[in-house]
């Protein structure tokens, strides 16, 4: 029984990634355009396993002007979903995020990064298990990596933090735009998308593991 749920499980999630681009507009679609970042603008890189829920969970940061789901960390050009869900492109899903450093610093989009993960899982997050899904931080530049490493360290040291943190800090490499359905797709799928969150059980493992501080930047 238990295994005849997973697969239903697991058919159901994959219907819902392909339905949306089944049910849009007839002919080819065309290639996602991000805006440009301008000036007083700062980009910042995250995987956290599924990208929707990523980027939700940025989408709500005052500071922050746009999100856009992508791929990077792998060895392919220019990957599609296909290639990065078969495991063998070395991408990660993740989120580019554009912010105004003036209004939000890295250190705090670090905290809402972290409280929105699992730590402690290097093999994926959540329901979503492979390479792909893995978390990591993408740092753009020696003061992020450095930013990001004493967050890190500050966690390792927290006995009420989750352990042990496995979540790697790599210098970011070409990020490259997903296809435009998976851009914004809890704001457009909203039934589909709090299907498969529930389903994944993302909210009630980060309850767990980071109790009222989960969904949230350290206080």
């Amino acid at each position: 029984m238990a295994r005849r749920f997973q697969h239903l499980l697991c058919a159901t999630l994959a219907w819902l990634v392909i339905a949306p681009a089944v049910t849009a507009a007839p002919g080819p679609e065309a290639p996602f355009k991000p805006a440009d970042t301008g000036p007083h603008r700062s980009v910042a890189i995250f995987a956290g396993g599924c990208f929707w829920c990523v980027e939700e969970a940025f989408d709500h940061i005052k500071g922050v002007t746009q999100t856009i789901n992508g791929y990077t960390g792998g060895h392919v050009a220019n990957p599609s979903y296909e290639d990065v869900t078969s495991e063998t492109s070395g991408h990660f899903e993740a989120v580019k995020v554009i912010y105004d450093p003036a209004e939000v610093g890295y250190a705090h989009l670090l905290q809402v990064f972290w409280h929105n993960i699992d730590p402690t899982d290097d093999k994926g997050q959540f329901c979503d298990r492979g390479s792909s899904y893995r978390a990591r931080i993408f740092a753009v530049n020696p003061a992020q990596m450095k930013t990001a490493e004493h967050t890190k360290e500050t966690l390792v040291a927290d006995a009420d933090a989750p352990h042990p943190i496995t979540t790697q800090i790599v210098p970011a490499t070409t990020f490259y735009p997903a296809e435009s359905y998976h851009q914004n797709y809890y704001e457009k799928n909203p039934l589909r998308y709090k299907f498969y969150r529930n389903a994944c059980g993302r909210d009630r493992t980060l309850d767990k593991l980071w109790g009222d501080q989960a969904r949230k930047p350290a206080s």
